[in-house]
């Protein structure tokens, strides 16, 4: 081999070989990564771990133990374990690595993840300001601007709206991520948009899976003259008016309120306008089933007057029951009218003429009852509280 001319034995003696190792260093660590490593050492001030590089990076012994109590006390020479590379070089020159922080670093991931995929997820709300609810998504603080939250409306007042995110504290929620910014800490993430597609998505298993016949606890969600909607747990069903009791109902309103929990029947499903008929009544004993054992031709029936119209007056004998008087049934007189002898809220004796089970109907006169007592009274009159007796 032949001798190096000096001039080249002064240039390598004059080169910085550490500044080399680290520039052709391909496995040097970057902020940020997460890195298999293998234990070398465990200390009282942390936790010695080789991840490929020339230098072993150090887990602080406060990071181990906020990584819980197993980590700390399982650990020993060999193991493997993912890191992440909080510092490459302290003012130390010291390679700091982290447990915790990997646990972080996946949940960005995740939380990207969910955002390019649309998935939604549950979170917990852990506080408010003016401007939305904070909630925690794994390790990760994340923010539902006011404007997300489903409860909330653009017409809430401020006042209102700071109380309504009060009460949310502490409660779970529905969450889609619609921003992820990891560099500036930010996680923006939407619960109306999360429960405007759970809701969509149960809306359709429920159409789907349910039947005529099943029985289901609800929640009175809203009221209309028509009838009350109900919240099957991600879907609405529509209990028509006629099918909340078996009494009359003038407004849903005199049988339910809003949020009130009841047990309906499913009684229709119409998939393709997806649409869910329910009824209450139906979980309820029909008194028409057996109305022939408590009543008979010849009866005589008391009630209060609960309708009055041309043909005839309608009385209440019990509980979504009533009895029709018709017109010719109420006084010998054929020219007399019903709202000249009757009003609503009085209260008469009337006697049955007939009984029909199956339509549901029955009869009563108030001029059979004079005509049995011979003609002592021509028609019916009010005593002192409000009961018919003769003239």
């Amino acid at each position: 081999m032949s001798a190096v001319p000096g001039s080249v034995a002064q240039e390598i003696e004059d080169f910085d070989w550490t500044q080399m190792l680290d520039d052709y260093d391909y496995a040097r660590p970057q902020r940020g990564e997460v890195r298999e490593g293998v234990v070398m050492k465990v200390e009282d001030s942390g936790i010695l771990v080789s991840i490929g590089t020339k230098r072993e990076g150090i887990i602080p012994q406060a990071d181990v133990r906020a990584a819980g109590e197993g980590m700390a006390t399982n650990l020993k020479v060999g193991d493997t374990l993912q890191v992440y590379v909080q510092d490459p070089e302290n003012r130390q020159g010291e390679l700091i690595l982290s447990l915790t922080m990997v646990q972080v670093a996946r949940d960005w991931e995740e939380a990207a993840r969910l955002s390019a995929e649309g998935g939604i997820v549950q979170g917990q709300v852990i506080g408010y300001n003016k401007g939305g609810l904070l909630v925690q998504f794994n390790r990760i603080r994340g923010f539902v601007p006011a404007s997300q939250v489903a409860q909330l409306h653009g017409r809430t007042a401020a006042e209102e709206r700071q109380q309504a995110l009060q009460r949310m504290v502490g409660q779970t929620i529905p969450l889609k991520v619609i921003e992820v910014d990891r560099d500036r800490n930010r996680l923006v993430l939407s619960e109306r948009s999360a429960t405007q597609e759970w809701r969509k998505a149960q809306k359709h298993r429920l159409l789907t899976e349910l039947q005529p016949g099943d029985i289901l606890t609800g929640r009175v969600n809203q009221l209309t003259n028509f009838g009350a909607f109900i919240d099957l747990g991600g879907a609405d069903g529509l209990a028509h008016i006629s099918e909340l009791s078996w009494q009359r109902v003038n407004h849903p309103r005199e049988v339910l309120s809003p949020g009130q929990e009841v047990k309906v029947m499913v009684v229709e499903i119409d998939a393709e306008r997806e649409r869910i008929g329910l009824s209450l009544r139906r979980l309820q004993p029909n008194p028409w089933d057996t109305i022939d054992q408590r009543y008979a031709l010849g009866q005589l029936v008391s009630g209060p007057v609960t309708n009055v119209a041309p043909f005839g007056a309608f009385v209440q004998i019990e509980e979504a029951v009533e009895g029709l008087i018709h017109a010719s049934e109420l006084d010998a007189d054929p020219q007399a009218q019903p709202r000249d002898l009757l009003q609503p809220g009085q209260i008469i004796t009337a006697k049955v003429i007939s009984l029909d089970k199956q339509r549901q109907r029955m009869g009563l006169s108030l001029r059979r009852i004079n005509a049995d007592e011979n003609g002592k009274a021509d028609g019916p009159v009010a005593d002192g509280d409000g009961a018919m007796s003769e003239g």
